[in-house]
């Protein structure tokens, strides 16, 4: 068991998403940086979909009971097992009775903690992804609380294989780690000024020349009204040619959308499943993670790529995770 001592400020529990129901009103959900998700399941064995802990801003404090299998990918918000500094991005094999906490946040917003085996939770809709507004998924419906236990899943093969190396050397130590690490091409940077690459929206030509070229030249800042729900960013009022009546339409994460106000609004992770403003654009996939990264207060550049040079882009991230996975499987399966 994983023990709650304090929750952060918002702590839920995530996987890829609540697939399959939007047709129904149902939202998709899931983790914001889903790379960072699939990585830090990887590093211990787990498949890329199972459920982590996404840790916002201000992570919590975790009391583990038992010898557990854990990394930690996404924002750097400066963790520390028994007052040690934890690495990312690595495998690491914490001592039952071991304090996990997280510090001030200095790279990026959003951490993800994956155990071997996954977050035995309830799955609602196929999914065990919290939606707060709804109370479904997760724990209850509900960030974590103080008090709160966790319970990990059923290890796989590669986990118990990985425990099994690891256990000889965390007998003196809280924990110990693997010695090797994930390539570099691997690390999203998030750093405050960030260029996000744009696939040119349904309605991108009905927006002024002037709107378009402001867009795509001029920087925007996170508002503090955002949420999991959405981004709205402040910068310049891009306007239509004319304006006209738009039927609401199916809406994707990344969809950046513009209201009458002119200030565009960025859907993510719990975006509505329709949208009825017109739509500048929508984020490469292989960049959702730099945005999901981003703080209010920060400001981001956009950037045009086609929809051919976007697909190039995720086949080849997904190419790599592909080779992260192989790798570790190669070293860890019997």
């Amino acid at each position: 068991m994983i023990n709650v001592i304090k929750p952060g400020l918002l702590t839920t529990i995530q996987d890829l998403g609540r697939y399959g129901y939007q047709k129904y009103g149902v939202i998709v959900s899931g983790s914001m940086d889903p790379l960072a998700h699939k990585i830090s399941n990887l590093l211990v064995g787990n498949d890329v979909d199972e459920a982590v802990l996404e840790i916002t801003l201000m992570g919590p404090v975790l009391e583990f009971e038992e010898t557990t299998l854990i990394s930690i990918c996404g924002g750097d918000l400066t963790p520390t097992i028994d007052g040690k500094p934890v690495p990312l991005r690595r495998s690491l094999l914490v001592k039952a009775g071991s304090i996990l906490k997280f510090g001030s946040c200095t790279n990026g917003c959003r951490s993800y903690l994956a155990v071997a085996g996954g977050f035995n939770v309830e799955t609602v809709m196929n999914s065990r992804s919290t939606y707060v507004r709804a109370g479904i998924g997760g724990v209850k419906g509900r960030p974590l609380q103080a008090g709160d236990t966790l319970q990990p899943g059923t290890a796989s093969e590669e986990s118990a294989n990985m425990v099994e190396y690891l256990l000889p050397y965390v007998e003196n130590s809280n924990f110990t780690e693997i010695d090797w690490s994930i390539s570099s091409e691997f690390i999203s940077s998030y750093h405050q000024k960030k260029a996000i690459r744009v696939i040119p929206g349904t309605e991108f030509d009905l927006f002024t020349e002037e709107s378009r070229e402001q867009f795509f030249n001029k920087p925007f800042k996170v508002s503090s009204q955002s949420d999991r729900m959405g981004y709205r960013l402040e910068g310049p009022s891009l306007y239509l040619e004319e304006e006209f009546d738009l039927i609401s339409e199916a809406v994707v994460f990344g969809t950046i959308q513009v209201p009458s106000d002119g200030k565009p609004i960025i859907l993510l992770a719990d975006r509505q499943t329709t949208g009825g403003y017109p739509r500048m654009g929508y984020i490469a996939s292989v960049d959702l993670p730099l945005i999901a990264q981003t703080k209010p207060g920060e400001e981001v550049t956009f950037t045009l790529v086609s929809h051919e040079e976007a697909q190039e882009l995720y086949i080849d991230r997904e190419r790599q995770l592909n080779h992260l996975k192989q790798g570790i499987a190669l070293k860890f399966h019997s």
